[in-house]
């Protein structure tokens, strides 16, 4: 596998993240890549009732000389729509998804393009089950939650995972953006992993992440229901 890139499209979907979206945005600017490889950055602001975009909107024009985009969704439709407009507006040959609260560390977004410049995959998912980085996990969903559902993911996909759900996940920009995705939430996790499974050129590799959860009064948004259509979708998008 020859992989080669020179430029990284890093989309950063954003809902109501004011107090974290400029410190996420700095840290994702300063980040030199592995590679030398050039960084084009999509933040994704989904309607957010809070600052979150203007502040975006302002970085963005305090950094003019750095290719940074901020688009606005007309209405607020959830990560996976806000992820689905990063991908049609990326330009770079590679795509990685960055969450715009602090709970992954920027730096390990290099752990994942290194790995992939090997050459030896070329879809890299970064995992934190690998090593227990954890910190403020909550036991009942991150281990128990996320274990099962990666587990049922790998029983329909024969791919063998450890974190499904992780954010990160460094894709080539073709791959994704043939795939036609359809969930606006968080089934875009299983939707992408089952539809990139099912191409016969996609080969999986794991690296592992560091992780800081943060917990719901600190505006994490994924809950139980969006556990039911992760699996929902898993067993869809196998058949479908």
């Amino acid at each position: 596998m020859n992989n080669k890139a020179s430029r990284l499209s890093i989309l950063i979907p954003a809902y109501n993240e004011e107090e974290t979206i400029s410190q996420i945005l700095e840290k994702v600017l300063e980040l030199p890549l592995a590679g030398d490889l050039e960084k084009e950055i999509i933040v994704i602001n989904d309607r957010s009732s809070d600052s979150t975009g203007i502040l975006a909107d302002e970085f963005a024009l305090q950094h003019g000389d750095s290719r940074i985009i901020v688009h606005h969704q007309k209405v607020n439709s959830g990560k996976g729509a806000a992820l689905h407009k990063g991908i049609e507006l990326a330009t770079g040959d590679l795509i990685i998804i960055q969450d715009a609260d602090l709970e992954l560390d920027p730096n390990d977004i290099n752990l994942l393009l290194s790995e992939w410049l090997k050459g030896d995959h070329n879809v890299i998912y970064g995992s934190r089950f690998l090593e227990q980085k954890h910190e403020n996990t909550n036991f009942m969903w991150h281990i128990m939650g996320n274990g099962f559902l990666t587990k049922l993911s790998n029983l329909f996909t024969r791919v063998r995972l450890t974190d499904m759900m992780t954010c990160y996940k460094l894709v080539p920009a073709d791959m994704l953006k043939q795939l036609n995705l359809k969930e606006k939430r968080f089934g875009f996790e299983p939707e992408v992993t089952v539809k990139l499974a099912k191409l016969k050129t996609t080969s999986f590799k794991e690296v592992p992440i560091s992780y800081s959860a943060r917990k719901r009064e600190e505006g994490k948004k994924i809950n139980y229901k969006d556990g039911f259509r992760v699996m929902y979708c898993i067993v869809k998008y196998r058949f479908n």
